[in-house]
């Protein structure tokens, strides 16, 4: 029953946290009045109403693609009372007022309205103008995300990725998002700064550059930091393999960081290509890591697809997506008029080969590294 109806396993989602709270910590439950994101609890305490969306329901795990509604199966299985969940507003639209006491305590005008929610990817998705079935954002901070729109119910059937109600969804129009998720990523790289003296991350990049693409074999694994679900949950930990004190230099280890970074991405990208998710092209704003050039170089020629750079963040999403819900914009392309790509890093066919020997050769070790767990 589970995939084909909510998408996900809900192991991790709200859902089975509320369930855990249930079980372990009754009394606490027992004082809930509304199930709220973190979003539909900033927009409660903004309008004084409790609301939800349906991709933040999707979110909780709490939605059921194949019947288009609330799932009754998942409520029963985790006894949780279907009036606990908010009512449910449009995610573009009028969704309450600001209050008083939130004008006065915020320095906002009181009756101000609310009209844009949305989870962090979902959002930095819409911020990048990802809204339609062959489009797909990324983003590389703490963790790293690969988030690409679908208009079908695709699901992974070991629960590798998770797939929510985006945006733009409607019931004429399926749009899906379809994300997968890589914990260790800018927390290596930060890492790999600190054992370094702390160099500045620029001067980092131009270090690493002088290692040539592949980091003549030396391999980092970006698993330091919990659980990766797409390891099917499993914690192998962090580790570098192929390390040779006669040939490598720091120049090899920060470059192999990065390396190891995308080349994680790219294996959780064909867990999605698997699902029939085409990801020729993505979108990413100038940030985080993909400040890097490197990491840019290594990321169009380890997954094969071109990269869109743009100035923007989930902020500038917010505000446009806040825009679109108050009718001062009429679309969606006005909305994003004006925001222009920065500049786009296609493969290289030598850098390719090289990148494409090196992920291969990454995968091997990979998979000897889990069949030892």
């Amino acid at each position: 029953y589970t995939l084909p109806h909510l998408l996900n396993s809900p192991g991790n989602f709200t859902a089975s946290k509320l369930r855990w709270v249930q079980l372990n910590e009754p009394a606490l439950y027992a004082k809930i009045r509304h199930i709220m994101l973190p979003g539909d609890f900033i927009a409660m305490r903004l309008t004084g109403v409790p609301a939800t969306t349906l991709s933040g329901l999707s979110e909780g795990i709490f939605w059921d693609f194949k019947e288009g509604k609330v799932s009754d199966q998942l409520l029963e299985l985790y006894g949780i009372d279907a009036a606990l969940l908010s009512p449910i507003v449009p995610t573009f639209g009028e969704q309450g007022k600001v209050s008083k006491a939130a004008a006065e305590l915020l320095g906002l005008k009181e009756g101000t309205p609310v009209t844009y929610r949305a989870g962090d990817q979902p959002n930095n998705a819409f911020s990048l103008n990802v809204l339609q079935p062959g489009e797909a954002a990324t983003t590389a901070g703490t963790s790293g995300v690969v988030y690409a729109v679908h208009n079908q119910p695709a699901f992974d059937a070991k629960s590798r990725v998770n797939a929510f109600i985006h945006v733009n969804h409607t019931e004429k129009e399926t749009r899906n998002g379809v994300l997968m998720c890589l914990n260790g990523t800018g927390i290596l790289n930060s890492w790999l700064r600190q054992v370094s003296g702390g160099m500045a991350y620029d001067k980092m990049n131009d270090l690493a550059a002088t290692a040539p693409p592949g980091s003549e074999g030396l391999r980092v694994f970006p698993f330091g930091n919990g659980a990766e679900r797409i390891l099917q949950n499993r914690l192998p930990g962090a580790s570098v393999q192929g390390l040779d004190f006669g040939i490598h230099s720091p120049a090899h280890l920060l470059r192999a960081g990065q390396e190891g970074i995308v080349f994680a991405l790219a294996y959780g990208m064909d867990i999605m290509r698997s699902m029939g998710l085409r990801i020729n092209r993505v979108r990413a704003g100038k940030a985080n890591m993909f400040l890097s050039p490197l990491f840019r170089e290594a990321f169009a020629n380890a997954t094969g697809a071109e990269i869109e750079l743009y100035n923007t963040d989930g902020a500038q999403g917010a505000a446009r997506g806040a825009g679109v819900g108050a009718g001062v914009f009429t679309s969606f392309p006005e909305a994003f008029r004006g925001m222009d790509c920065l500049a786009t890093i296609s493969p290289d066919a030598k850098s390719h080969a090289a990148y494409q020997d090196a992920y291969a050769d990454w995968k091997v070790k990979l998979q000897q590294i889990l069949s030892n767990r």
